[in-house]
């Protein structure tokens, strides 16, 4: 069954590219849309606003990290327009369907969280609608954001300007001799290493 996007806008939101829109361009990416497709165009729209930004975001305005990976992150993309490529979407994969939004240029971090009870919830939202799965497609799109999500102020850690960083800047590590960027050396008795190895990266290499 093929489910097509209902809402075209979001009151007291402001996006420049209707609802509608943004779920057909998410949905594209899958062949199908799915709720969680839903909740992360819908978080991803919530949370910049949150932070003062309109959607999708100017050129690195912000700094979104989510916590999970999946349809999730694919709404959360097309919502915000933050990417890897452009250091702006961070995969953090706690297994949640959350993220936290970063405004680079006042500091402020909000971390936006579906509420607990949205599943059923989102039921009276599609009166008719049998099967749970296509009733919470259809209730996450309609449901008002303060029913879909809680927003926490938060702090990030390590701080925003540890992440951010400063792009182009290149090491070597003193151990295995491969480059590193973006400020991601560790100093180890005064020598620079990289994660890897310092033991804290997240392959080991057989011997």
């Amino acid at each position: 069954m093929q489910a097509e996007p209902i809402m075209d806008r979001i009151v007291g939101t402001p996006i420049s590219i209707p609802l509608h829109d943004l779920l057909k361009q998410s949905a594209s990416r899958h062949d199908h849309l799915c709720p969680r497709q839903v909740l992360g165009v819908r978080m991803g729209l919530a949370g910049l606003a949150a932070i003062g930004l309109e959607a999708p975001m100017p050129r690195k305005a912000a700094l979104v990290f989510i916590e999970s990976d999946g349809c999730f992150a694919d709404g959360i993309q097309v919502a915000t327009a933050a990417t890897v490529g452009h250091r702006t979407l961070r995969v953090m994969d706690l297994g949640k369907a959350a993220a936290v939004f970063a405004n680079v240029r006042t500091g402020q971090s909000v971390r936006v969280a579906p509420r607990l009870d949205i599943r059923v919830t989102s039921l009276a939202y599609a009166p008719g609608v049998k099967k749970k799965y296509y009733a919470q497609l259809k209730g996450y799109q309609l449901m008002p954001e303060a029913e879909l999500f809680s927003f926490q102020e938060v702090d990030l850690d390590p701080s925003l300007q540890s992440v951010l960083s400063r792009p182009g800047l290149r090491a070597k590590c003193a151990r295995c001799g491969e480059e590193i960027i973006n400020q991601r050396q560790v100093l180890l008795d005064g020598l620079p290493l990289c994660v890897s190895c310092t033991g804290q990266g997240y392959y080991r290499g057989r011997e």
